[in-house]
């Protein structure tokens, strides 16, 4: 290979663990981001090494990279723990990297830095802006109304996104960029710098040098990820309008970091959190660019000190409360006041009921109020296929705007993966009439750009026999956000029957890496890790002897 003693005897060996490929435009830039990452390891007097991993490709893997993000943190756990390094970088962004490298990292337990890949510019179309994932669902449904061209939707297409970086609204990607920082993960500030501005260049360089440090200075995971740091990513992901997602990553986080984050505790903590961060979805104009203009998540930060804990430790060796030191808001409009949020309550609400005992996700801050409370009749679709083979029916679906569109079968073991089906089409029937939005229902996910009155994650999940298995159409749906409620109308004794008349759905995998994500997948209450990962399972593991 080249190298001379000198060029790595007495040094640090940082692993840069690089997430790029040909088919991930989020992480396009990372190809360049490394070489800018290395510079910084020399400057530290550290020995860097590339090492590739899993790219997942939000848009391109099939049936979802939530299959695999358990894959990719194993991976990273075990290409950390079996080569010989001593500290890592992680390079991710794209919705499933960012928690499953933190995820395997947490394990392997060496000191690390996370290195986010920052949001695209923001889209333009005919001088307004777009937002990735939101708009594209909005003027979906214009074209499948008819009021849009199919030359109309290229144009939207050429302009949604206009550079590489990950989705540029509060979806997944940078609600969970954000959490990494505010589990002080990043350096202050990384997780809000667009991906192509040049002081993303300069944070990658930072992140390298960083890295060198905190090998010497034995700044290990576990000693910044602890309930401290977990309540502070809570309260920062409320407060951001965030992805549902986020419910289901930040729980399984916390659990490889040994604490217990329940569902019960975000929806406590959204309850006196509100969203302040105006930025699509939940927010009406702006976009992450923005939201870095008007002084990004540290900005942010200084408006909820009251209800964060400033003496969390973070990777930059200084306290949470050192690390806001100097962060101004500069736009009121795009950062709003405690006293004048966007939308009084968190980002999301749990749900209980006898449809979802284990519980459900929806998110208020970017659906109608008139949603909060409402009954209707239930539409069952047994599969996405079938759903999308009678939905754009105009004449012969029975439906209304009270109906309740309900996904089952598409949970963690379902889907396979928990595919984000939850924002089920609007039937094109409806969207002729003016419809844009009704109650939807589904143990799948929803991707964090979608929006609407989607209620996800209902657990157990229908495949493996959970209450929405024994729905059926026509049955009435109560859906109750105030007071916490989600129930079908339907008498004990007729659910008993219909549960004795049930039967399991055939397996969906009989072999391979899908066979072992269906024996040990956990359910989406649970964080959807696999059993034998988390932490309590097994002893620690060390870094492998040479005999």
């Amino acid at each position: 290979m080249g190298y001379a003693p000198e060029d790595w005897q007495g040094k640090p060996v940082i692993a840069i663990v690089n997430t790029w490929s040909d088919i991930n435009p989020c992480h396009a830039h990372f190809k360049h981001r490394v070489k800018d990452v290395k510079r910084g390891v020399l400057q530290a007097g550290g020995f860097p090494i590339e090492l590739p991993a899993l790219s997942l490709a939000e848009v391109f893997v099939k049936p979802t990279t939530m299959l695999y993000r358990n894959l990719l943190a194993m991976e990273t756990e075990e290409l950390l723990r079996s080569h010989p390094v001593d500290g890592a970088v992680l390079m991710g962004g794209c919705d499933k990297t960012t928690p499953a490298l933190v995820m395997g990292a947490i394990s392997a337990g060496l000191p690390m830095i996370y290195l986010p890949a920052g949001p695209m510019l923001r889209g333009n179309y005919q001088g307004e802006p777009l937002g990735s994932g939101s708009d594209a669902w909005k003027y979906w449904d214009e074209r499948r109304a008819g009021t849009l061209e199919d030359g109309e939707f290229e144009a939207v297409e050429a302009g949604i996104a206009r550079s590489y970086g990950h989705c540029m609204t509060m979806g997944t990607a940078s609600t969970m960029t954000a959490v990494a920082e505010a589990l002080g993960l990043t350096l202050p500030g990384a997780s809000s710098i667009p991906a192509a501005d040049a002081n993303h260049i300069r944070m990658a360089t930072d992140c390298g040098r960083r890295a060198v440090d905190m090998v010497w200075e034995d700044l290990t995971p576990d000693k910044i990820l602890d309930r401290r740091a977990v309540d502070n990513a809570v309260t920062v992901a409320m407060s951001l309008g965030c992805s549902t997602n986020a419910v289901i990553h930040l729980i399984a986080i916390a659990r490889r970091a040994g604490i217990d984050l329940t569902l019960d505790a975000m929806d406590a903590a959204s309850r006196h959190v509100p969203v302040i961060a105006n930025v699509r979805p939940s927010g009406d104009t702006y976009l992450m660019e923005d939201f870095f203009y008007a002084g990004g998540l540290r900005a942010l930060m200084t408006r909820l000190v009251g209800k964060l804990d400033l003496s969390a430790t973070t990777v930059s060796g200084r306290p949470l409360g050192e690390a806001l030191e100097g962060a101004k808001v500069f736009n009121d409009d795009v950062i709003k006041t405690l006293d004048d949020p966007i939308y009084a309550e968190g980002s999301l609400a749990l749900l209980r009921g006898n449809l979802a005992p284990d519980g459900c996700i929806i998110k208020p801050s970017a659906c109608e109020p008139r949603f909060f409370e409402h009954e209707g009749p239930a539409l069952v679709f047994d599969s996405y296929p079938a759903m999308k083979a009678v939905i754009d029916d105009d004449d012969d679906l029975d439906v209304t705007p009270d109906t309740v569109l309900v996904l089952r079968n598409a949970g963690p073991k379902g889907g396979p993966g928990m595919p984000e089906w939850g924002m089920l089409p609007i039937p094109k029937k409806l969207l002729k009439q003016g419809v844009r939005d009704m109650v939807r229902l589904s143990d799948a996910r929803m991707s964090g750009t979608s929006y609407g009155a989607c209620i996800l994650h209902a657990a157990p999940e229908a495949y493996i026999g959970g209450p929405l298995a024994l729905l059926k159409t026509g049955d009435r749906v109560r859906v109750d956000v105030p007071n916490r409620r989600i129930d079908m109308l339907v008498d004990d004794d007729k659910l008993a029957k219909r549960r004795d008349l049930w039967t399991p759905p055939p397996p969906r995998f009989e072999r391979g890496f899908g066979w072992i994500y269906s024996q040990h997948i956990r359910h989406a209450n649970e964080g959807c890790d696999f059993d034998y990962l988390e932490t309590g399972f097994g002893a620690p593991v060390g870094e492998p002897e040479i005999f």
